[in-house]
C-alpha cells in the first residue's frame, strides 16, 4: 500500500517534466523532474507485470517477469542507443549489473539484517547465479582484451565478434530460464510461496478468499507504463548530455551510477521490501536475476538492435568497467556463498558500491 501511495504521489512529476520541457525551463529542470517521473512508471510497471503474472500461472508469469523485469533500463537504453550517445549506453549496461550486485543486495542485506540477526536463502540458486555472472563477465572482458592486445581490430571484426558472443549469451538466457522455470524450478519455489503466504495474509481479513486481480486491468497499465516510460525516457535522454556536463558529471559516471538509479526503482523497492519481511530468497533472486537479465539479455539486445537502427554498439568496453563489474561479480558471490547474510555483509557490499562510485566520479573519461 505504501509503495502504491508513493507511487501515485510521483505520478505528479510527470506533467511538470512535460511543462519543464515546453516551457524551457532548461535543461536541468528537464533532467530532475523526467527522472523523479519515470521512477513511478517503473514501479507500475513492475506491478501489472506481477499481476499479470499472478493470473497466467507460475511458468508464463515467470517468463513474463523475466522479460519485463528490467523493461525500464532496456526502454531508456534503447532511446539512448537511438540518440546515439553509445558510451552512455554502455555504462549503462555495467552500472545496473553493479547497482543490482551492490547496492540493491547490499541494501536488502543491511535493512533486513537490522531486524532479523541472521537471513537464510538457497546457496546453490546464488551459486547458480553467480556461475552464470562469471561467463558473461568473461563474455564482456573478451571483446577488450581483444581490442587492447592487437595493434589494429578492424571495426567488422569487432562487429561480428560482439555479434557472436551476443547470440551465445542470449542462448544461455534462454537455458537460464529452462532451468528456471522448467527443470529445477523447485529450487525457485520457496522465495515465491512465501511471497503469496505473505499476500494471503494481508488480504486474509477481506471478504475475498482468492486475489484475482483483472486481466485487462493489469494489461492495461503495463502498456500505459511502457508508454510512459518510452515518453519520459526521450526527454530524460535528450538532456542528459548537456544536464550533465552543467553538473561536472561525466558521461561514464552518468550512464555506471546516475542512469541505473533511475530506471532500477522497482527492482530497489521490491528487494529490500521482501528481505525486510524475512523473504531473502526472493530478494536475492531479484538482485541477482536482474544483473543477469541485463548481462546475458539486455546488453545482446542492444547489440542486436544497433545494427538495424544504424547505431552499431560492440560489446568492446571501458577497461575500468569491465574491473569494476568483476569485483562486483567476486564480492557478490563470496557473500553469497553460503547462503546466509546479516546487516555486516550488506554494510560490505554497499561500502564496496560506495568506493566503486567514488572511483567513476573521479574518473576523468
Amino acid at each position: 500500500m505504501v509503495k502504491k501511495l508513493f507511487s501515485l504521489g510521483l505520478l505528479v512529476f510527470i506533467p511538470i517534466s512535460i511543462a519543464a520541457e515546453q516551457l524551457h525551463w532548461g535543461s536541468l529542470a528537464v533532467f530532475i523532474t523526467s527522472a523523479i517521473a519515470i521512477v513511478p512508471l517503473a514501479i507500475w510497471l513492475s506491478t501489472a507485470t506481477e499481476e499479470v503474472a499472478v493470473i497466467t500461472g507460475p511458468s508464463i508469469g515467470g517468463l513474463l517477469n523475466a522479460v519485463f523485469g528490467n523493461a525500464t533500463e532496456l526502454i531508456i537504453a534503447l532511446v539512448a542507443l537511438r540518440a546515439g550517445l553509445i558510451d552512455i549506453v554502455k555504462a549503462s549496461i555495467t552500472g545496473t549489473i553493479i547497482s543490482n550486485l551492490l547496492l540493491v543486495m547490499g541494501l536488502s542485506m543491511f535493512l533486513g539484517g537490522l531486524r532479523y540477526k541472521e537471513q537464510d536463502f538457497q546457496p546453490i540458486v546464488a551459486r547458480v547465479n553467480g556461475s552464470s555472472m562469471t561467463l558473461a563477465v568473461t563474455a564482456l572482458v573478451l571483446p577488450a582484451v581483444v581490442l587492447y592486445t592487437s595493434d589494429g581490430v578492424e571495426p567488422t571484426a569487432m562487429t561480428n565478434l560482439s555479434l557472436t558472443v551476443a547470440a551465445v549469451l542470449i542462448i544461455v538466457y534462454g537455458l537460464t530460464l529452462l532451468f528456471s522455470l522448467k527443470t529445477h524450478s523447485y529450487l525457485y519455489e520457496v522465495g515465491l510461496s512465501d511471497l503469496e503466504e505473505s499476500t494471503a495474509a494481508q488480504t486474509s481479513h477481506s471478504e475475498t478468499t482468492t486475489h484475482k486481480p483483472s486481466l485487462p486491468l493489469w494489461i492495461g497499465v503495463l502498456i500505459i507504463a511502457t508508454l510512459g516510460v518510452a515518453f519520459e525516457s526521450e526527454l530524460f535522454v535528450g538532456v542528459v548530455e548537456e544536464a550533465t556536463a552543467g553538473l561536472g558529471l561525466t558521461p561514464l559516471f552518468t550512464g555506471v551510477i546516475l542512469l541505473p538509479l533511475v530506471g532500477g526503482a522497482a527492482e530497489y523497492v521490491t528487494a529490500v521490501r521482501v528481505a525486510i519481511k524475512n523473504n531473502m530468497d526472493l530478494s536475492v533472486s531479484v538482485a541477482m536475476g536482474s544483473s543477469l537479465l541485463v548481462a546475458l539479455l539486455v546488453a545482446p539486445i542492444l547489440v542486436l538492435v544497433g545494427q538495424f537502427i544504424g547505431q552499431p554498439m560492440d560489446l568492446s568496453f571501458n577497461p575500468f568497467e569491465i574491473v569494476a563489474v568483476a569485483i562486483a561479480v567476486v564480492v557478490a558471490n563470496l557473500i553469497s556463498l553460503d547462503g546466509r547474510s546479516n546487516w555486516l555483509e550488506g554494510a560490505l557490499l554497499l561500502a564496496t558500491y560506495t568506493v566503486l562510485g567514488a572511483a567513476f566520479y573521479f574518473h576523468p573519461a
